[in-house]
Order: structure tokens, then sequence, then C-alpha cells
């Protein structure tokens, strides 16, 4: 079974867009670990000064905080996603201008470049969606 260029492309940019899409709708689901400040009383008690509460309260939580994993695994999938669009994009141009006046190239170079801006949306639109869904836990 071989695949058309066009169909390969359109289906790597839907990969990349399910994947951003459920990587999101996971994060959203995402519950609260845990509700309870293990911290709390050693550090309202006296030890105020050590290493622990000192870091106790400053958003730097190394999963979910402003420079966690998970911001910097969305922010790489999504400059991957966009540079891989915007080669899509090119290559659509490229198969449009090239097509000669035929109408299925035209079709197929159309779909191309449709794909490929959807794809752009997604991969622009995926870091403000999950920083605002971390922001929200």
């Amino acid at each position: 079974m071989s695949l058309s260029f066009a169909r390969l492309l359109r289906l790597i940019i839907a990969g990349i867009g399910i994947g951003i899409a459920t990587l999101t709708a996971t994060l959203m689901m995402a519950a609260p670990a845990s509700a309870v400040d293990p911290y709390g009383a050693a550090c309202n008690g006296g030890g105020g000064n050590s290493a622990i509460c000192q870091g106790k309260g400053n958003g730097a939580d190394p999963i979910a905080g402003p420079s966690g994993a998970i911001i910097s695994i969305t922010t790489i999938l999504a400059i991957v996603a966009g540079v891989v669009s915007v080669i899509f994009i090119i290559i659509g141009g490229l198969k449009y201008v090239t097509s000669g006046g035929d109408s299925s190239s035209i079709a197929s170079a159309k779909s191309t470049i449709i794909a490929a801006l959807i794809g752009l949306v997604i991969a622009a639109l995926a870091r403000p969606i999950v920083t605002f869904v971390i922001g929200k836990l």
C-alpha cells in the first residue's frame, strides 16, 4: 500500500495535532495530587530558615511550574510542529506552482497548504492552552 505525498503530509500533520490535543486534554483532566502541605507545620513552627522552607511557595514546581517539564515539552513540541507546518506550506506552494494547471495537482496542493495551516494554528495555540490549564490546577 503506497501513500501519496499529500496524504502522507496530511497524516503527519494530523498526528502532530492529535498528539498536542491529547496532551492538552490529559492536562485538563489531571486532578491535583495533594491538598496537604507537608512542610506547613515545620516551616511555621520555627524552622522557617531551613533550605526547604526558603524554597517553599516560590512557584518553582519542577513539573508544572513556569519553567517546568510540561511547559518545556509543550514548547519543544510546538516549535517542531510549527517548523514542520511551515515546511509543508512551502512544499504545498511549490506543488501549486508546478501543477501546470492540472486540477488534481492544484487540489492536492491546496489540501496540503490547508492541512499545514491547521497544524500551524494548533502549534501556535498549544503552549498558551497548556499554560492556561496548568495555571488553573
